[in-house]
């Protein structure tokens, strides 16, 4: 089976190293989109218009199963990707507020692009979780996912925008660039959790690909 995947460059690659493991012998895909980092900046046409792109690459390369391995992306196009590309099946990137939740958080802080905290779903996700003995904090981290990519100066943008923040009992890392610092995170958090939802991904894709085989 083939499997596609994206993102606005290497941030994705976690995730998809995390499918890989669990599905060592499917054939793989990946779009590292650089040019057009960081999505979670990007107005919503204009990200559509990106990522219709990105599926249509994949869909000629034969991919059955996509993976969105963006939180921005996911949550702002997956429902219309769907409804666009009903004969492929997507699988989408958000942010593991219910992992943090799970796990008896009461102080929650989700780290994510502008994009992302903007977003329809990620409120609706919030809206769900949220109940009087929990707080839930979003902060936006413009430049972030930028300055990964980019190898520029992440501590300078870590600094302006974490250096004032107060440390919650689990941080929710909603962007997949954010994954690859999670050092540098924990340094400015060193008693929180850190959570993201890389091996969600994975077992999700996992599940669907068995339930694919087996037809």
């Amino acid at each position: 089976m083939k499997i596609g995947a994206f993102d606005s460059g290497k941030g994705g690659v976690a995730i998809l190293d995390a499918i890989k493991k669990l599905l060592p012998n499917e054939e793989y895909s990946y779009i590292a989109d650089s040019k057009n980092c960081p999505y979670g900046e990007k107005s919503d046409a204009e990200l559509y218009e990106i990522v219709t792109h990105n599926t249509k690459q994949l869909q000629d390369w034969g991919a059955e199963i996509i993976v969105i391995a963006c939180n921005t992306a996911t949550t702002k196009c997956i429902d219309r990707l769907r409804e666009d590309f009903p004969t492929l099946h997507f699988v989408g990137t958000e942010p593991a507020v219910k992992l943090a939740v799970n796990y008896g958080a009461k102080d929650i802080l989700v780290l994510a692009t502008p994009g992302t905290i903007k977003s329809e779903h990620l409120q609706n996700i919030i809206h769900e979780n949220q109940d009087p003995s929990r707080k839930i904090k979003l902060l936006a981290c413009p430049g972030l996912a930028d300055a990964i990519e980019f190898d520029q100066d992440i501590d300078a943008v870590l600094q302006n925008l974490l250096t004032d923040v107060k440390e919650p009992e689990v941080v929710v890392i909603g962007c997949t660039h954010y994954s690859l610092i999670k050092d540098k995170l924990q340094s400015y958090f060193p008693h929180a959790k850190l959570i993201d939802g890389n091996n969600v991904v994975a077992n999700q894709v996992k599940t669907l690909a068995e339930k694919l085989h087996s037809k």
